[in-house]
């Protein structure tokens, strides 16, 4: 959905700059590429992305979080089962209150484990998000320099086959110079 947007800004752009160069003269101000020069960019998001030295780190990061909360979930689960077990063994001999107070202790605290898994797995999420933020910031003004000093109209990420043919005339790959301008830069705080 994105590239058909990105497509259609695109193709507007040509027509307009279509229609200009028909109706009006070119000026001096006006920024038109040289005869021949390509309009698009493509790169490998993901790729760039993953290349970052920055990105090892926070893998490792999320990888420790992760581990933490499935050590939890993994302590969670034996403390419900043991309860349950225990339950199980006693039920013939409890008398009927009880019963069902140890029941409803057992649905409570699986109750609680689900929602623990449930927000477990949206706080990695987040974590997740948070930790890549300033790696795609850093990302994206890479891109944005390498675009304009190639005075590119447009750049597309070519990730899950979203483009499956790009015309080497056309567009230029500017990964590689992507990933020598992240070299320069830092991420900001």
């Amino acid at each position: 959905m994105r590239f058909l947007a990105t497509f259609l800004a695109l193709s507007l752009q040509l027509f307009c700059l279509a229609q200009t160069e028909t109706t009006a003269p070119v000026s001096q101000e006006m920024s038109v590429p040289a005869e021949g020069t390509p309009m698009i960019g493509y790169l490998s998001y993901d790729s760039v992305l993953t290349a970052m030295p920055q990105c090892a780190i926070v893998e490792k990061q999320l990888e420790e979080l992760a581990t933490q909360y499935e050590a939890e979930l993994k302590r969670v689960e034996d403390e419900f089962n043991q309860k349950y077990e225990a339950f199980l063994d006693g039920r013939k001999d409890f008398p009927r209150t009880i019963l069902l107070k140890r029941q409803t202790e057992l649905q409570q605290l699986m109750q609680r484990n689900i929602e623990f898994r449930e927000n477990s797995q949206k706080e990695l999420q987040q974590a997740r998000d948070e930790a890549y933020a300033p790696l795609q910031q850093l990302l994206s003004k890479a891109i944005a320099i390498v675009a304009q000093r190639h005075r590119l109209a447009v750049v597309v990420n070519t990730d899950a086959n979203a483009c499956p043919f790009i015309d080497p005339a056309l567009a230029v790959n500017i990964s590689q110079e992507v990933e020598k301008e992240l070299s320069k830069l830092r991420i900001e705080n």
